[in-house]
């Protein structure tokens, strides 16, 4: 059963639309990537998802609430630039952000402990927000929307303006937290998206452009991936392989030839057969599956 439904969302400003029609579903217990480039329309969806931002159009249910009910109360939204009163401790911070989601102030303080233990910074509880790291705000953000333990966390691009440490961090604690609570988080980078996400919601140009887990994504747009690597002459070698039909693609990068392949097992034959009819001085080949990087370029650019 759908945990949350969004149904024909869009979203307009002065005449053109940042979001388009935009429908899925999030399943209980998933970690979810809204992937897409920069100006997609992904924060938007997010602010319209968390009643941040009022949609044009469309609707957005949640299981068990009732018509006219307050979607906050099942939700955790950290944003991508989270704000916060520096002259506070990380503790003081939570318990009040926990009485503003209708904590008393003793369930406040007891969920406070909880969430600055989960995450990683208990230690750093009692020291002004201003002395914290990058890294440090992100997990005291993300604390801050799960001290009521919604039923969804929705994070906006929560790794990237981290440096390598701080990121891996938060990667790390994403990982965790899936056991716990349904995860939807925006992101533009697509190894983030790929090492922590059961599925995709791939957004263009405000519009949804395909949904599912990685792997399904992935048959439905297999094309396998051959890397050649010779001694010489690279891009001679290259215009040959490209007049055999079982290759769809082939290009180069770092000093090998890439091609995409339909038919592996075809592609592998016609290849090996010509290189030793004609002697190539081939050194390597291996063979690989589409990144998510090419997958999201190929799916886009239909």
């Amino acid at each position: 059963m759908a945990m949350i439904k969004v149904d024909h969302l869009t979203k307009t400003f002065e005449g053109k639309n940042a979001v388009n029609n935009l429908s899925f579903e999030l399943s209980p217990g998933k970690c979810v990537a809204l992937l897409g480039p920069n100006g997609a329309g992904k924060t938007t969806t997010l602010r319209m998802l968390s009643g941040l931002l009022k949609p044009s159009s469309g609707t957005v249910s949640f299981e068990g609430m009732k018509e006219d009910g307050d979607i906050r109360e099942h939700i955790g939204y950290l944003p991508q630039y989270p704000v916060f009163h520096n002259w506070m401790s990380g503790k003081e911070f939570l318990v009040y952000v926990g009485q503003l989601a209708n904590l008393t102030k003793p369930q406040a303080i007891e969920q406070a402990e909880k969430y600055l233990d989960r995450v990683g910074i208990a230690d750093a509880k009692n020291r002004r927000i201003g002395k914290y790291s990058g890294g440090m705000k992100q997990r005291l953000g993300i604390a801050q929307a799960m001290i009521h333990s919604p039923q969804l966390l929705m994070l906006d691009e929560p790794v990237s303006s981290l440096d390598p440490i701080g990121r891996r961090d938060v990667l790390n604690l994403m990982e965790e937290l899936k056991a716990q609570t349904t995860i939807l988080f925006s992101t533009h980078i697509l190894s983030d998206a790929e090492e922590v996400s059961d599925d995709l919601l791939l957004m263009h140009q405000g519009e949804m452009v395909e949904s599912g887990s990685i792997e399904s994504l992935r048959e439905k747009h297999q094309t396998t991936k051959i890397h050649l690597t010779f001694r010489e002459n690279v891009d001679t070698y290259l215009n040959k392989l490209r007049e055999i039909p079982s290759i769809s693609e082939g290009y180069i990068e770092r000093n090998e030839v890439q091609l995409l392949v339909a038919d592996i097992d075809q592609a592998r034959i016609d290849i090996l057969a010509k290189a030793s009819s004609e002697q190539w001085p081939l050194i390597k080949f291996e063979v690989s599956r589409v990144s998510l990087e090419e997958l999201f370029m190929k799916v886009v650019n239909q």
